[in-house]
Formats: structure tokens, C-alpha cells, sequence
């Protein structure tokens, strides 16, 4: 139902993105949009391309008048680095063939696509591969899910991020979160929500940076009122716990997602592992309550009405200002990895992304499983269905089928 591609190159004149199946008449203006790529660009330890850049999205179509018509959502977000990289970057070809570009890397990060992309596109410059593999791609992804987020908005979903670890340094998180999330975690220059853990993240960056270092770390998103029945557990590739994973997984740098709890609930009795079970929930959770949220608000790949909570772990950024050894791709011999301008840790901003792409999927699953061509129909079939399931404990008819033993 939503699908959505992007294009760009890091130092291009810009990136693109198409964004189809968003039903017509959802109020939408690029202020919308702006509001999350500002945050994308912000948290400590960003790199001096965030004091250039000031994104701002421009709608080619599908939006008219402040809202959606229905069609395809073309999207641009301009590059004002690009006057810095013309000549690097420029489509045409050059006047002396033979000469090679400015800015050439012929030493390959370990960590970044650039020595597998040069072997897999058999190309002599890396920067061929760099610049698309760059993050610099995920302000599209933000843009998109900016869409998706203001479409969640109207049905009472709040998605918000937070970031509980960055390098050695753990957060003791407060509970209950704070509602709205967002609003209290972008109070922190790393948007994590425990002050003396701030404090101590700042600390470790300044230190990494000194050291011509990086670092990782992990955020954690949670989607509260998310509607019980989004997925299916019939398919494999209707699961929205696979769904879900996959688009975390696809954000430049993560190699690990949770959900629930995760790991952790791996090293416990099912006595332990589990949500029981009773009446009492909001109508959007069909009227059932859970004692706990283990499961992180997920079960057989279908949502429970309870919120939504992931985690997604991001390695350190690969481009160090003290390099690691690689091999020079002209010459073959053994070198030292090029460094280019690049951030001490981007983790703050991570949560900012792995909003966008909950956001994306989220919004998929509800028009897989509400339909509508407008954001009438939407809301009428998805007021119908709440309706029904809260029949349930009333005892009324809920005008489904028999199973089990017929009526």
C-alpha cells in the first residue's frame, strides 16, 4: 500500500523521493516535513556538514492546496553542499578524460561499503559508492516518514524516540516514559532522557573526538496508540514484527533490533517472558489490558493495542580521523584509509530515522488492513473495526465467523 523510493548522492544538488499510496484529502504542508529534518540534523557530536546544511522539503506533486490528492508524492531536499562539490560530482563528463577527478578515494573504509562497492560496481574511484551509501540518505527516509507520521497523527499514534546507550554509556531510563516522548528527549543535546547520562555521553564524545575516535549506541522508539490487528501472523511477509525489523535493519550502520524485550526475554522462564492477560484496555486495544509489556507490544506478528517498542543498535561511524589499515585500490599496496569530514557519532539522530521508517511501516499496515482511496474511507473503516472488537466483552455479536464450535 505505501511504498517509497529515494535518489541522491551525498555531495549531489540534492536528494528525491517518491512516496505512493498516501490516500487523499490528509491535510499536509512542508512545515509537516521540516519539523523532523531539523531534528534529524541535531545532537551532539554532528559534524560540520550540519552547519552547512539547513533542509527543507519541496513538494513536486501530489499535494495541492495544503492537501494530498492521492498520487504519487514527489519530494526534494536540496544539497547546499553542492556548491562545494560541483566539479567533484557534475553528470557531464570531463574535458580531459584521462584526468582524474578531484577528491578520488582509492583507500577504502573498513566498516563502509566502499572497498565491497568497488568490487561489487567495478569501479576505480570509491566515491562512486560512498556517496550513495552515505546516511546523508536517510533525510529522504525522514521526509517520507514525516508523510506517514502526520497520516499516523490523525488516528492518535504518537511515535517517539530516545536514545538509551551511546558508547559505554547506559542510561537509567524513567518509568513511565514521558508523554509526549519526543518532546522531553529533544531537550537532550543526545536526546537521551537521563541527565546525568547526558552528561556523561557529552563526555565520551569529546573524548572520541580528541582521540580521532567514533561511537555507537542505541536508541529505543515507541509507537503509542497503535491499534490490536495491524500484520498477520498467515505469512512470513505479513508479520509486522519482520516488517518492522527489516526497515530498522535497513538504516545505514544498524546491526542489531529488538523488540520487547529483545534478547533479554531470551534468558528468562515463560513465566517471566510473557504479558498476561485481563479486561480493562482502551477501545483500541479491543477493551484487553496487559499486566506488562514484554512483548513490546507484538505477538504471532500482529499488534496488541499495547505500545509499540523497539530498539535498533547503530555501529560506530566508520570514518576516522586516525584510520585503520586497508589497501590502496590503484597501486595494491597496504595504506592507511582516506578520512574525509565526517561526525563523531550520529546515534542522536538515529532515533529521528528509525521514527521515519516505524512511521513508514506503520502507515502501511493500516491502509493493508483499513484500505480507502481518502482519509474518509480510512477513518470510517478503522471507527467500524474499533466498534466491532469492543463487542467482544459486551458479548454482543461481532458478526465474525464460528470456529471452534459453531453457534
Amino acid at each position: 500500500m505505501i511504498r517509497f523510493t529515494t535518489a541522491g548522492e551525498s555531495h549531489g544538488k540534492g536528494l528525491v523521493a517518491i512516496l505512493e499510496g498516501i490516500p487523499a484529502g490528509l491535510p499536509l504542508v512542508a512545515d509537516d516535513v521540516n519539523r523532523d529534518l531539523r531534528r534529524r540534523m541535531q545532537g551532539y557530536g554532528r559534524g560540520a556538514r550540519m552547519k552547512i546544511e539547513a533542509d527543507a522539503v519541496e513538494f513536486l506533486s501530489g499535494v495541492r492546496a495544503g492537501e494530498t490528492l492521492g498520487s504519487p508524492i514527489a519530494l526534494v531536499i536540496a544539497n547546499r553542499d553542492w556548491d562545494n562539490w560541483s566539479d567533484v560530482m557534475a553528470p557531464e563528463p570531463d574535458a580531459d578524460p584521462d584526468a582524474p577527478r578531484r577528491r578520488r578515494l582509492t583507500r577504502p573504509r573498513p566498516g563502509h561499503a566502499d572497498m565491497v562497492g568497488v568490487l561489487k560496481y567495478d569501479r576505480t574511484d570509491a566515491r562512486d559508492i560512498l556517496e550513495r551509501a552515505s546516511a546523508r540518505e536517510t533525510a529522504a527516509r525522514v521526509a517520507c516518514g514525516a508523510v506517514c507520521r502526520t497520516l499516523l497523527g490523525h488516528f492518535d499514534v504518537e511515535i517517539g524516540s530516545h536514545v538509551v546507550e551511546l558508547g559505554p554509556v547506559k542510561a537509567d531510563l524513567p518509568d513511565p516514559l514521558p508523554v509526549p516522548l519526543n518532546a522531553a528527549a529533544d531537550q537532550s543535546p543526545t536526546r537521551c532522557l537521563d541527565a546525568k547520562a547526558t552528561e556523561a555521553m557529552v563526555r565520551e564524545i569529546d573524548a572520541a573526538k580528541k582521540a580521532g575516535d567514533t561511537l555507537g549506541g542505541i536508541v529505543e522508539i515507541v509507537a503509542r496508540g497503535v491499534v490490536v490487528g495491524l500484520g498477520s501472523h498467515v505469512s512470513w511477509d505479513r508479520k509486522l514484527d519482520g516488517r518492522l525489523a527489516g526497515a530498522l535493519m535497513s538504516i545505514p550502520a544498524a546491526k542489531g533490533v529488538e523488540i520487547g524485550l529483545g534478547f533479554d526475554g531470551a534468558r528468562l522462564p515463560g513465566s517471566q517472558a510473557h504479558d498476561e492477560i485481563a479486561w480493562g484496555g482502551p477501545p483500541t486495544a479491543g477493551g484487553i489490558q496487559r499486566a506488562t509489556n514484554r512483548a513490546g507490544g507484538l505477538e504471532g506478528g500482529i499488534t496488541t493495542g499495547q505500545p509499540l517498542v523497539l530498539r535498533v543498535a547503530k555501529k560506530p561511524i566508520s570514518t576516522l580521523m586516525r584510520p585503520l589499515d586497508t589497501v590502496n585500490i590503484d597501486t595494491g599496496e597496504p595504506a592507511k584509509a582516506q578520512s574525509e569530514r565526517s561526525d563523531v557519532t550520529a546515534v542522536p539522530a538515529l532515533g529521528v530515522i528509525a521514527e521515519a521508517m516505524v512511521s513508514i511501516v506503520l502507515a502501511d499496515a493500516m491502509l493493508e488492513k483499513f484500505g480507502g482511496d481518502t482519509l474518509g474511507d480510512l477513518r470510517q473503516a478503522y471507527e467500524s473495526y474499533v466498534t466491532r472488537i469492543n463487542r467482544r466483552r459486551s458479548g454482543e455479536p461481532t458478526d465474525g465467523g464460528g470456529g471452534g464450535g459453531g453457534r
